[in-house]
């Protein structure tokens, strides 16, 4: 058992003063005082508050970011955003696959992620053949995470169709062709690897309902519910208002209309974006249980469009934050896109609070944990017994710190802008990050570098 003390702790409730965190020997936290003293504990050097969980991440996309920043044609949008990913993935090869996700989550923990779901579609080689071990792509996700100390929620992915009708898989996609056994599969050996591992859980991502039809569908949902119960399913649903066009011309419904009318939607399920839906969309979904997977950096960058959180909230809908394309991995930055978007959608200040709590940063810090860890499957999002020790050390010592106190803190990690707050991470009772530093980030910037270098030639 080891214990720290900590003068400020954002805990499940809100700000508490002079509080001792016990976490024992398998990574979990034991008890959590309010009020006590340092006395044989490890004092940390600033404000603690509970790691964040990364949603939704595609990491190969990390090594993307600022290419697409040229305009090429008047009605730049995601489609013409998703033509230079097919090309840039074409070349990609497992040890390259490796190198950038290292690279990435070993950024992400020094803003403060202590865990990444890995929706993870790219199953062939570049030949467009199976590897001899199918899981060949996701488990090189599973040992980044292991070489940066992440955890991981690894997701292989459902991916059959090149849109809604069952229309064939286009050439420049067949890298990432899948069927229900296909992932099953892949989830199995991904199990096997992680070997009891509580770092490690797995679910399966069916893509989308224009890469996944009806029967394959139903089909991986049942399949991983008869081998775990308790397996996350990720879904991208109606991320572009096209996306919507062309499930209604398909079926006659909106896309997260159809899910909920056909899918087994509950709190397992986590539906990616959810961007564009009706009053009666926003409300089942919320009562679902399901959590929104909103990713605010790259659905800007997309072009996608603003998630509409205040009814969605109101409704009591669960919601966390994911990186996605990764253009941006910190947390902080995606929770104040996130609340400045509201704003600008409402034109007026300080959108997500409640009732009893009007931090707007306190507020997006703790619904945006809790979401994240069930959307992950994840014991964590909150300092409480019985959850991982997940902890986010800032430095007592910053100059936007100074003075400050509770809530007063969330709202400057959030909102200050100010890069570089994190100084201490920790995961499952692990410290990976100390000082700001993390002890393999040149090694695996080396490699990021020679990586970008090989694919951008």
């Amino acid at each position: 058992m080891k214990t720290y003390f900590a003068r400020d702790a954002l805990l499940a409730r809100g700000w508490a003063r002079d509080v001792r965190i016990a976490v024992d020997e398998h990574g979990a936290i034991a008890e959590v005082r309010q009020r006590s003293s340092a006395a044989g504990a490890e004092t940390l050097a600033g404000p603690v508050l509970p790691g964040m969980a990364n949603l939704h991440s595609h990491a190969f996309q990390r090594a993307m970011a600022g290419l697409a920043e040229v305009r090429g044609s008047y009605h730049d949008d995601f489609w013409s955003w998703r033509e230079l990913m097919y090309r840039f993935v074409a070349r990609l090869t497992p040890g390259q696959a490796q190198a950038i996700a290292t690279h990435l989550y070993i950024e992400m923990l020094r803003h403060g992620y202590t865990a990444v779901a890995e929706f993870h579609y790219v199953h062939h080689d570049p030949a467009e053949r199976p590897y001899a071990e199918r899981a060949e792509m996701l488990l090189r996700h599973l040992a980044a995470a292991r070489e940066a100390g992440i955890a991981v929620t690894l997701l292989p992915s459902l991916y059959r169709w090149s849109g809604f009708g069952a229309r064939p898989l286009q050439a420049r996609q067949r890298r990432f062709s899948a069927d229900a056994a296909a992932v099953l599969d892949m989830a199995r050996q991904a199990r096997a690897a992680a070997a009891g591992d509580p770092d490690v859980v797995v679910g399966v991502a069916p893509h989308s309902l224009r890469a996944a039809d009806p029967e394959s569908l139903a089909a991986l949902v049942a399949g991983i519910r008869a081998e775990d119960p308790r397996a996350p399913v990720h879904i991208h649903a109606a991320e572009q208002t096209k996306e919507v066009e062309d499930c209604l011309a398909w079926s006659g419904n909106r896309p997260v209309e159809w899910l909920l009318a056909h899918m087994p939607v509950d709190a397992r399920w986590c539906i990616v974006h959810a961007t564009h839906m009706t009053a009666a969309e926003i409300e089942g979904l919320a009562k679902s249980g399901a959590v929104a997977g909103l990713c605010p950096s790259t659905e800007a960058n997309l072009g996608d469009g603003v998630f509409p959180l205040t009814e969605y909230r109101d409704a009591g809908g669960r919601w966390g934050i994911g990186g996605d394309s990764h253009v941006s991995r910190d947390p902080a930055e995606e929770l104040r896109l996130l609340e400045y978007a509201q704003r600008l959608r409402h034109r007026r200040r300080n959108i997500v609070v409640t009732a009893a709590q009007p931090a707007v940063g306190t507020t997006l810090w703790l619904e945006a944990a809790a979401g994240g860890a069930q959307a992950l499957g994840r014991a964590m999002g909150a300092i409480a017994p019985g959850r991982r020790a997940d902890l986010v050390v800032l430095d007592g010592e910053a100059p936007d710190l100074a003075g400050r106190a509770g809530d007063a803190i969330a709202n400057v990690l959030v909102f200050s802008g100010t890069r570089g707050l994190v100084r201490d991470v920790m995961v499952g009772g692990r410290w990976v990050v100390r000082r700001g530093r993390h002890p393999r980030a040149e090694e695996s910037a080396a490699a990021f570098r020679r990586t970008l270098a090989r694919l951008r030639g």
